[in-house]
């Protein structure tokens, strides 16, 4: 080595790892030591995983359509106003003036780069606009207020909604834990501000059962079902009789004794129902058929109580039907056949179909059964791949063939 060099000192020939054949100044490596690390995830770790990912995907769903229309908003508003000055490709650095400038020119600089490796596949997003954050979009928002407010009331509820979001963003994009009390928030939040926005759904029925975002994207996987509960106690607790049944304007029911309704739906509000203009069919079971006496053993009930409960139910029905102006818009009919299950028809003729249906199992009771809410009409799913439709028609089609074969009660 040259005068100015200083000569490393060979390995220790003690220590692992040294060798005689290490040339001089070079400088040995010892192997890695053991660290005693445990890398294998137990079953308790990958529920927790799994738990985590499945809130992280559900909250990215509602922050991605939250973006998507604020996008849209800003690009409305904004683009008439700076387009035709500085051109198509430059009007969101305008927009974004010398406070943006920071983060405008790294949109443009990521665009770049997407362009070069061939990142967009779609033309669409081949815009400065497509590469602003959510953040971002706000802060074009909130400085350009003037030219917003004639679209929107209030900017604070604006701001409040997109104040909750960002906890949700920070959380998701960091890929941290998502507790289920800041993705309900979350959610809330979304929803408050996709309607403040004017995204309003564009399916009738959500205006009973609110389209969730997970269901819009992945609902043709599942049929027609948009809610399982286990038992009619929670599905009350998540989608009151009120909920369903207010506002119909058909209603078509079939079951042994039809307790949801008669039981969680008064006499009076049937009443005002039926004046402003609702049809309603009930189908009960027989009271004095023997299929209430079979499924009085099933359930190891004494004899004759479920028959009284029945017949009470429909003595009900019947005063409620006696006090309308027009009883042949309110009909009540029995049946005599084995009953398979209770399904509750909503506005099931037409594009706002709502149905809750329960099987009726040999040991359970109505209110312990498990519970399916089912979209119809103009659902956001999709038919499957062999052409066929939900569950909603096949429920629809069964209660038609019951009420055709059915007696009508005076």
């Amino acid at each position: 080595m040259g005068s100015g060099g200083r000569e490393l000192p060979p390995g220790d020939g003690g220590h692992e790892g040294s060798s005689t054949d290490v040339p001089p100044g070079a400088v040995s490596l010892a192997r890695p030591m053991e660290i005693g690390a445990e890398l294998d995830w137990g079953a308790e770790a990958w529920r927790e995983v799994r738990t985590r990912a499945q809130r992280a995907g559900r909250a990215y769903i509602w922050l991605n359509l939250v973006e998507q229309r604020l996008r849209a908003v800003v690009a409305a508003v904004l683009r008439p106003i700076y387009e035709p000055m500085h051109g198509e490709d430059d009007w969101v650095v305008a927009a974004a003036g010398p406070a943006g400038q920071e983060w405008v020119q790294r949109a443009v600089a990521v665009r770049e780069v997407s362009r070069r490796k061939g990142y967009l596949l779609d033309p669409a997003d081949d815009n400065v606009l497509s590469f602003l954050t959510l953040p971002q979009l706000r802060e074009l928002m909130v400085q350009h207020w003037p030219c917003f407010e004639p679209y929107f009331d209030e900017r604070r509820d604006v701001e409040l909604a997109l104040d909750e979001l960002e906890v949700t963003r920070n959380v998701v994009s960091r890929n941290r834990a998502l507790s289920e009390a800041v993705l309900s928030q979350a959610e809330r939040a979304s929803e408050k501000l996709l309607a403040i926005l004017g995204a309003g759904s564009d399916v009738p029925s959500a205006r009973r059962l609110p389209v969730d975002a997970v269901e819009s994207l992945v609902g043709d996987r599942y049929a027609d079902v948009v809610g399982v509960h286990s038992d009619r106690v929670r599905l009350l607790r998540q989608f009151p009789a009120e909920d369903l049944f207010g506002g119909a304007r058909r209603l078509d029911a079939i079951g042994i004794g039809l307790n949801l309704l008669v039981q969680n739906f008064s006499g009076r509000r049937l009443v005002r129902l039926a004046e402003s203009g609702c049809r309603v069919r009930l189908l009960f079971l027989n009271p004095a058929s023997s299929a209430v006496k079979r499924r009085e053993r099933e359930l190891g009930i004494k004899r004759g109580e479920l028959s009284r409960s029945v017949e009470m139910n429909i003595l009900h029905m019947r005063r409620v039907r006696s006090r309308l102006r027009d009883p042949g818009a309110f009909e009540i009919q029995v049946y005599d056949e084995t009953p398979r299950f209770t399904a509750y028809l909503v506005d099931g003729d037409g594009s706002d179909g709502i149905a809750v249906v329960q099987s009726y199992l040999r040991r359970t009771r109505g209110m312990e059964a498990p519970v399916l809410v089912l979209r119809g009409g103009g659902r956001v799913v999709r038919a499957d791949d062999n052409g066929e439709e939900g569950l909603f028609g096949t429920y629809r089609e069964e209660f038609e063939l019951a009420w055709a074969d059915s007696r009508p009660v005076s």
